[in-house]
């Protein structure tokens, strides 16, 4: 591989098939792979402990049974399960989503800049590409909105092989407590006895169960997290545009302006399909909900829920999951945001 000093830059270019490409964004590039990679399983570890108690609320509201409802909403399962579990019932089968968010935020924020690299790289030409290439990445023009949304959803997409066995696990632990009182012969001391009982009942498979759930969610949700998000930013740097006559970047916002920013992504990303969200629930805890083996089938869970509980069924637990979402996604965007400000490449 030959290698030449660039004419007009101090960098280094590599000859590979007939082209130069510039060493110095290859490392930059690998760093700011790394730094996705860390600050976005930061960011998910810290959104996790606050998002945690609500998401326990919610599950247990999804999967109740519609006729015979364990709970007659939010408050009235807090208070059962502070009542029989304590504080510690809120956070049941944590560790497993705790790392499992560490994984998906790093996926997402590291697939999400990766997915904007290509689109750049195919939508742009040869010398286009070359301007760019010194640029700082904060300081490059923003793509089009349309473009953002396409980087959402193809990284949500990606998260989802990762957040399926996860959430599995997860929802398996979450409604012990109030299957008590049903015919459920399966229950788990923790989240390394619901992986051995998946291997020994289903295979590795198992672990998959919900899946198409989780990647329509995933890539619908992801559109408009991170869409609604970037969104909001750019209303705000207009505002501050509009203000000072001055060039602004989201770099610039303020961490209030962020969290805003942040948390109505969060709430537009739970509304958007928060009934597949129910289906997936269901889906995953078919053992524990059924008193046989047997499991549904995704159009099968939707039309027993409907057929049951008409629309209302897909919309149980959705007030909790909305409320809970916005501290959530408004503290896991400001965490990213400031430890790339202060850490990034």
């Amino acid at each position: 591989m030959e290698e030449k000093q660039s004419a007009t830059h101090n960098v280094i270019l590599l000859k590979e098939n007939n082209l130069f490409i510039p060493k110095i964004e290859q490392k930059s590039n690998l760093r700011k792979q790394i730094d996705d990679l860390i600050f976005g399983s930061i960011a998910g570890m810290v959104g996790k402990f606050v998002e945690y108690p609500f998401d326990t609320i919610k599950v247990r509201l999804q999967t109740q049974p519609v006729n015979k409802p364990f709970y007659s909403g939010p408050w009235d399962c807090f208070k059962s399960t502070m009542k029989q579990e304590g504080i510690r019932g809120l956070f049941t089968g944590m560790s497993s989503p705790l790392v499992g968010s560490m994984i998906e935020n790093a996926a997402l924020f590291v697939g999400y800049r990766q997915i904007q690299r290509l689109i750049r790289e195919y939508s742009l030409n040869a010398e286009e590409l070359d301007k760019l290439n010194n640029i700082p990445e904060e300081d490059l023009p923003p793509l089009k909105m349309s473009q953002l949304v396409l980087a959402g959803a193809a990284s949500g997409a990606i998260a989802s092989f990762i957040l399926t066995p996860v959430e599995l696990i997860k929802c398996k632990l979450q409604v012990q407590i109030g299957i008590n009182a049903s015919a459920s012969t399966h229950q788990f001391t923790g989240p390394f006895h619901v992986i051995q009982h998946v291997v020994r009942t289903h295979g590795i498979s198992g672990f998959y169960r919900g899946f198409l759930a989780t990647l329509l969610r995933e890539s619908g949700g992801g559109a408009f997290w991170f869409g609604t998000y970037e969104f909001a930013c750019a209303q705000f740097i207009k505002r501050r545009q509009a203000v000072t006559d001055e060039a602004f970047l989201k770099k610039d916002l303020s961490p209030s302006e962020l969290m805003v920013s942040g948390a109505l992504g969060g709430m537009a990303y739970n509304l958007s399909l928060f009934p597949v969200d129910v289906i997936k629930s269901q889906m995953q805890t078919d053992e524990q909900l059924l008193a046989s083996s047997g499991q549904r089938s995704f159009t099968q869970t939707a039309k027993e829920l409907y057929s049951t509980g008409g629309y209302k069924a897909f919309y149980r637990g959705c007030g909790i999951t909305v409320a809970r979402s916005a501290p959530t996604s408004a503290i896991i965007f400001l965490t990213y945001e400031l430890l790339n400000r202060q850490f990034g490449s």
